[in-house]
């Protein structure tokens, strides 16, 4: 039997990874088996630079945080190594990120994942993955939004002035 510290660490954990479940717009559950050190940290990086925080979790501690968090339909892929990726703000970041790992490494799994509380099927996960980045999706916005007349418009060349046909000087010139 765990000591009563223990315990309470877990307790601790449990909570924690309920709020951060409840509190994130989006989370994706991954299989991380077979990915060396190199290929983890640089896939931290990436999803530190993307506002995403990936935990590695155990099963029993991150089923009992679904549990508390609404989530109960997450619990049946909980089984082997198990990360959770969570945004408190971008929607499609965690699921463009590791969809992409998975195919670059075949032991690397996206199992499941959520959206705004519900849990959704792989088919959506996929879709956000195809998102572009929030930055691209601001200036698609702001450039859809921004007045025709305050669009930079490409430079005009001058005009330049052609000759006229009844001109003396121009006419003199053809003739000889």
């Amino acid at each position: 039997m765990p000591s009563q510290s223990v315990l309470e660490q877990k307790k601790a954990i449990v909570a924690e990874l309920s709020e951060r479940l409840k509190n994130s717009v989006t989370g994706v559950v991954v299989s991380y088996q077979g990915i060396n050190t190199e290929d983890d940290t640089k896939l931290r990086k990436e999803l530190r630079e993307n506002n995403v925080k990936y935990t590695v979790v155990k099963n029993t501690l991150l089923s009992r945080a679904c549990e508390e968090a609404g989530l109960d339909e997450l619990k049946p892929v909980l089984e082997g190594t198990t990360a959770l990726a969570t945004s408190d703000s971008e929607y499609a970041a965690a699921a463009r990120i590791l969809c992409g790992y998975a195919k670059d490494h075949d032991n690397f799994k996206v199992k499941s994942g959520y959206l705004d509380g519900a849990v959704v099927d792989m088919d959506t996960i996929v879709s956000l993955s195809k998102l572009p980045t929030r930055d691209v999706r601001l200036l698609l916005t702001r450039a859809a939004l921004t007045p025709a007349s305050r669009r930079r418009q490409p430079r005009q060349l001058p005009q330049r002035k052609l000759p006229q046909r009844n001109n003396p000087q121009l006419n003199s010139k053809l003739t000889t």
